[in-house]
């Protein structure tokens, strides 16, 4: 029962889906495609790729994952390895830093030789000459345990090691042929900041460090041949023990101590380099989660010598697996994304879905399963790329009939006012308020006249064409297309809703109003050159209040803006004819559209007004400088000095029809130093 119930609601949600249409249904496709690549390959297309955001996420959430498991089984300390280290009181006590005191390595190893250790593993570079390599030498030659020597290169270590320092470390080397001491790779892998994993095994490379050792002492079948996945990390069970024991060098300085010594050494892997503050600290998935000190390399050494010693080679999911998960999370997505349920249902679903991604790598991690790879995050992004995917189909599906209401309102009333009576019916009831808005105006110079020279047809198809153009402009620049007067355009900005950047887009707007007017021209020149020359667009801008709703009776109404800004707008445009101007704004608007590419045009007294406006056009390419000096010019109340300063200006842009119509005006200004607009 409940399974045909969910059947049904799927067929519905799948109905849904398919009336989006083929182009949706496609993007469909292709973004649940992403969701499955997305899903597979949340750690990288590559071993040494990264998605940015997904990838750190792997890692942090892997990282977490391990410290878990280590947590909830942490263990004893490790008997089987023992590091000897030099620390900062070692340092402090043979007043040397670094390189690190060979003289002290040479006499410690001398006495550890004598304490029955299984094999003994030198974290240590001897890349540059000391006067104590000779002793040193002398005693690794005379060496009966098997010693593993430091090796590096600049080839796959350039950041330990230099040219010169790789040179005197194999010379180095080759005087220890033919003894017990070998050389050993010490790198490690930190890719992407941490060491997680083992690193891999080169040709070009000695084995590292502790598999050398552990092929040295006899256990040369226990050190996980190839093995490149997760270092297995532990946890002490105790703060107060260390999860291997570690003692300073020079307690193995005296060979009087060795017989006291011996039994903390015998039997056991000896591991021998740093634990020095700030020094050869590496990062690990332990102090990655926990925020603790990073441990010395060193102890990851010993770390990956336990887990030999275990036979621990954690097991890894399979490329094919991992498709598999791929797949089922993304199928549980679409089929989710289908479910019609509007019940708390849904919810327990999706919570469920959640819990299941979220939880399998917890739970392989600590099955002992490797989950370093496993894209746990890209699970759940995936899942939710497809989720979206679907269920924004099924939204546009029901936004078709949405669609085709709205735009038979369009067809009588704007689209914003469409959009907002189909969301709420009762805004048809007829009302208007005050509100502050950016009104532009524009106008096609000459087609009136040029209309009763063509045939109706031709008039029809150049104005729908034009109009199409324009109310194109208004609204990618986010306006109010108000109305349609002839070949005039009327819109505004800042109702029915406000936005802060209102000003600079009608700014904008009007500026590309004027733009497409003269594509315009160009267009109906270019495809009919029968036809008369069609005139400039000239444009109004300005920036007031105005009573803006639904004006009208019961049986027919219109969303429209009334007010003296929109006849301010209005004149505006009327006076680019007298000015030689194609675009005239206000000052109200120039002050509110945060731009500066403003151009004073002076004073001037529009038709039917009596108080003067401040009037500028638009000018992108003149440089500052010169809008400034132009500013400065208009602003200087002698008329005279005003016009020798423009004077000046117009001698660079001969060619502005405006700036010499500026010029011009500045010599028949009234007492309140404005221009009369006849």
């Amino acid at each position: 029962m409940e399974g045909g119930f969910a059947r049904g609601l799927i067929r519905r949600g799948w109905r849904n889906v398919r009336e989006a249409g083929p182009r949706r249904l496609f993007l469909t496709g292709v973004l649940i495609l992403l969701a499955v690549i997305l899903a597979r390959f949340g750690w990288g297309f590559t071993p040494d790729s990264e998605l940015p955001g997904v990838s750190p996420a792997e890692r942090a959430m892997y990282d977490f994952r391990t410290y878990l498991a280590a947590d909830r089984e942490r263990t004893d300390q490790d008997q089987r390895v023992v590091m000897v280290v030099y620390n900062d009181q070692t340092l402090a006590q043979v007043r040397k830093r670094s390189p690190l005191d060979r003289g002290l390595l040479a006499q410690a190893l001398a006495n550890l030789d004598t304490m029955g250790a299984k094999a003994i593993g030198l974290d240590i570079l001897f890349d540059q000459p000391q006067d104590e390599d000779d002793q040193l030498i002398a005693t690794l030659r005379a060496m009966k345990t098997p010693v593993a020597v430091g090796y590096a290169d600049v080839a796959t270590n350039a950041g330990s090691i230099g040219y010169d320092q790789e040179k005197y470390l194999k010379s180095f080397l080759a005087r220890l042929s033919g003894t017990r001491a070998m050389p050993a790779s010490v790198r490690l892998n930190d890719q992407f900041g941490a060491t997680r994993v083992w690193p891999e095994a080169r040709g070009d490379l000695p084995p590292v460090l502790g598999r050398r050792m552990l092929a040295e002492a006899g256990d040369g079948a226990r050190t996980l041949p190839g093995y490149t996945g997760a270092i297995d990390y532990r946890l002490s069970n105790s703060s107060d023990t260390p999860l291997f024991q570690s003692l300073p060098i020079e307690t193995f300085i005296d060979p009087q101590l060795s017989e006291y010594l011996a039994p903390a050494i015998a039997g056991r892997y000896v591991l021998i380099g740093g634990d020095i503050v700030d020094t050869d600290r590496v990062a690990t998935p332990m102090s990655e989660t926990a925020g603790t000190p990073q441990p010395p390399g060193l102890q990851v050494h010993a770390e990956m010598i336990a887990q030999m010693l275990d036979g621990n080679a954690l097991p890894r999911s399979s490329p094919l697996a991992l498709w598999a998960f791929a797949l089922l999370f993304v199928i549980m997505a679409v089929l989710t994304g289908l479910l019609e349920w509007g019940s708390w249902r849904i919810y327990v679903l999706l919570a469920a879905q959640f819990a299941v991604m979220l939880g399998i790598p917890f739970v392989m991690q600590s099955g002992g399963i490797d989950t370093y790879g496993l894209p746990a995050v890209g699970w759940v992004l995936g899942w939710i790329l497809a989720f979206t995917a679907v269920t924004s189909a099924a939204r546009t599906a029901g936004a078709v009939q949405r669609n085709f209401a709205q735009g038979a309102l369009g067809k009588y009333l704007p689209q914003e006012m469409a959009l907002e009576i189909i969301e709420r019916p009762e805004l048809l009831a007829l009302h208007g308020e005050k509100k502050e808005l950016f009104v532009i105006f524009s106008d096609l110079e000459g087609f009136t006249k040029m209309s009763h020279a063509l045939e109706p047809e031709q008039v029809a198809r150049l104005l729908n064409r034009y109009l199409s153009m324009l109310s194109k402009v208004v609204l990618d620049h986010g306006g109010v297309l108000d109305k349609f007067v002839g070949d005039a355009v009327v819109a505004f900005w800042g109702a029915p809703i406000a936005k802060p950047d209102d000003g600079e887009r009608a700014a904008r707007a009007g500026y590309a109003l004027w733009q497409a007017g003269e594509a315009f021209r160009d267009e109906v020149a270019k495809s009919d050159p029968t036809l008369p020359r069609i005139g400039k667009t000239r444009v109004g801008m300005h920036w007031g209040e105005a009573v803006v709703g639904n004006f009208g009776g019961e049986n027919r109404i219109q969303y429209t803006a009334l007010g003296d800004s929109m006849n301010t707008a209005a004149r505006l445009e009327s006076a680019n004819k007298s000015l030689d101007s194609n675009v005239l704004a206000s000052r109200e608007l120039v002050e509110r559209s945060g731009l500066d590419w403003w151009r004073a045009m002076g004073r001037v007294v529009l038709r039917g007004r009596a108080k003067p406006v401040d009037v500028f056009d638009v000018a992108p390419d003149w440089p500052a400088t010169d809008r400034k000096a132009l500013a400065e010019a208009v602003a200087i109340a002698d008329p005279d000095q005003s016009a020798e300063k423009i004077k000046q200006l117009l001698e660079r842009y001969p060619a502005d029809s405006a700036l010499e119509n500026l010029l011009q005006r500045t010599r028949s200004l009234n007492e309140e130093g404005a221009y009369v607009v006849s």
